[in-house]
């Protein structure tokens, strides 16, 4: 953990440590409102003000592979309870702060009654100073293992300032299990993202077939919307989202055609890593 340096304000640093690692000043801006969060959540964790969370969606995928991973606005947090009272276990970590972060949930919310999760608002500031409103999806968590993750992201030294490391992230084949069926099933609409998340992964050689097979398999079971393996047949309607992640990412494929065809091969060996 570094120490926080007074002789110069954060914005400061921020567009200095941007210009200066090539990074693009809003998204590091975003790595450390996530990151500070982080923070007062493993504060409240310490001090039994939360029973235990994890980070999940593409939040995790970023702090894990930083600029090789689609930059999100959003934080997708997993924390056990009602959609009720995890708000109010969120709010109550919050309270506590981190560092000279202080945190407030603001008054409107979104309940999303598919996906079990409510959406809130979290006003970060740093120093009395207004530093970014960022938007929290409080999904339910379950007894998952999780990734412990120190974070890839770059830039972060150079802004000394606190920095929890590692941070909990949902197990990485948990995850890719659950872009799976998130892309293949019924409430597929908008989720091409969730493709081109599973193919970063086995394109830098994360993927572990046989433990995201077995993690496949029962999420399909459990939510019992569809069968395990899924058919592949991507909409017309994702392609041109496809095309320009892939292009984004420095894929070495980006056509909508090739990136089925990588797609369904990847499906394929998570079939026969399965057993069937």
């Amino acid at each position: 953990m570094t120490l926080p340096g007074p002789t110069e304000r954060l914005e400061k640093r921020l567009a200095r440590v941007a210009r200066e690692q090539g990074i693009d000043q809003e998204r590091l801006r975003r790595w450390v409102s996530f990151l500070a969060l982080c923070g007062v959540l493993e504060r409240a964790l310490s001090e039994s003000v939360l029973g235990g969370y994890y980070l999940k969606g593409g939040v995790a995928m970023e702090l894990r592979f930083a600029q090789r991973a689609r930059a999100t606005k959003d934080l997708d947090l997993g924390i056990e309870g009602t959609r009720a009272g995890r708000l109010q276990a969120l709010s109550a970590a919050l309270r506590l702060g981190f560092d000279q972060f202080t945190f407030r949930v603001k008054a409107q919310t979104r309940d999303m009654e598919q996906a079990d999760t409510i959406r809130v608002q979290v006003s970060v500031q740093y120093r009395t100073r207004s530093w970014q409103t960022i938007e929290v999806d409080l999904g339910p968590a379950s007894s998952e293992q999780i990734d412990l993750i120190e974070p890839g992201v770059r830039g972060l030294l150079e802004l000394n300032i606190p920095i929890v490391s590692p941070v909990r992230c949902l197990n990485l084949a948990e995850q890719i299990a659950q872009k799976l069926h998130a892309c293949t099933g019924p409430f597929s609409a908008g989720r091409a993202r969730d493709v081109l998340d599973i193919l970063l992964v086995d394109l830098l050689s994360e993927l572990d077939y046989a433990a995201a097979a077995e993690a496949s398999r029962r999420i399909f079971r459990e939510r019992a919307t569809h069968e395990f393996p899924p058919g592949i047949v991507f909409p017309r309607e994702w392609y041109p989202e496809l095309e320009s992640l892939a292009k984004e990412l420095e894929f070495p494929i980006t056509t909508p055609a090739a990136i089925e065809v990588r797609f369904r091969d990847v499906v394929g060996k998570l079939r026969q890593a399965g057993g069937s």
